[in-house]
């Protein structure tokens, strides 16, 4: 792992700086974590949950459904997001929930000289993330408790489709940083989450964001991406092998279900992407 990338880190029990030492992170409370030879680092703590983390095979179909271009304009405007929340603010990019590190990588490649902080829960997607860009820090660790990034480290934080910790993202930006919260609309992926039973969006996802980051940030612009994709029947296959609807419908049911949509058919990506300034 890049020096200047350990200097972003810290302890997830203590919160004190880590440093390097031979495969390992360290900080001075002697709280050590390990770094895979596939370049990511471990930071979960001992009785963490990990049952919710991606697949192997989730990740491996979230890769391959990137690969298609089909969600192109949504990470544009995410890393158009991202470059508005980090203008004049020193700092890295840290992605809350980052998969393989495609939208952060796309951040990235807007904001020359940073470096990205990819925080995750699978170690399956850590390894994508390591690989996705050379700047990027890609850390195993539970959203839900403390990150793994020093007090005011980053300009800004994406959490594009994942868990929000409005507490953890407060304290690991920069003063004047922003956050990038990206969210499903209703009308997302509408064509076929009835006839392959997936997990539809709650209606009411906008409202209980808003009270979640009530008293720490302010809403500073929102834009609504929505667009037409027509997929070929693997790729709708791996659009629903990559999110949560894995979890409840198991593969050979979703191969089955997925072999009675038409043979082209359109269906829509829409989303939320909201940019938010630290009170």
């Amino acid at each position: 792992m890049r020096p200047e990338a350990t200097e972003l880190l810290a302890c997830v029990f203590c919160g004190s700086p880590v440093r390097t030492d031979g495969m390992m992170l360290t900080c001075r409370s002697r709280h050590s974590f390990d770094v895979a030879r596939q370049g990511y680092v471990s930071m979960l703590a001992g009785d963490a949950h990990v049952g919710t983390a991606d697949s192997a095979a989730m990740v491996d179909a979230r890769a391959a459904f990137f690969d298609t271009g089909h969600f192109s304009p949504l990470s544009s405007a995410i890393a158009q997001a991202a470059v508005h929340a980090a203008e004049g603010v020193a700092g890295c990019v840290v992605d809350a929930g980052a998969g393989t590190g495609h939208h952060l990588a796309a951040a990235l490649a807007q904001l020359p000289g940073r470096t990205g902080v990819a925080l995750d829960l699978s170690k399956h997607a850590a390894r994508r993330a390591a690989r996705m860009d050379p700047r990027i820090a890609s850390v195993v660790c539970d959203t839900w408790r403390r990150l793994p990034v020093r007090d005011g480290a980053a300009a800004v934080v994406l959490d594009v489709f994942a868990p929000r910790n409005p507490v953890e993202f407060d304290r690991i930006l920069a003063k004047g940083g922003g956050l990038v919260v990206v969210t499903p609309n209703p009308s997302h992926l509408s064509e076929i989450i009835g006839p392959l039973g997936l997990v539809s969006v709650d209606e009411r996802k906008g409202e209980r964001l808003e009270d979640a980051l009530h008293g720490l940030f302010e809403p500073v612009e929102e834009v609504r991406v929505e667009y037409p994709i027509e997929p070929r029947p693997d790729e709708i296959i791996a659009l629903a092998s990559m999110g949560p609807s894995a979890h409840h419908v198991a593969e050979q049911e979703l191969a089955a279900r997925a072999a009675n949509l038409p043979e082209r058919m359109s269906v829509t990506i829409s989303a939320r992407v909201a940019r938010y300034r630290a009170r």
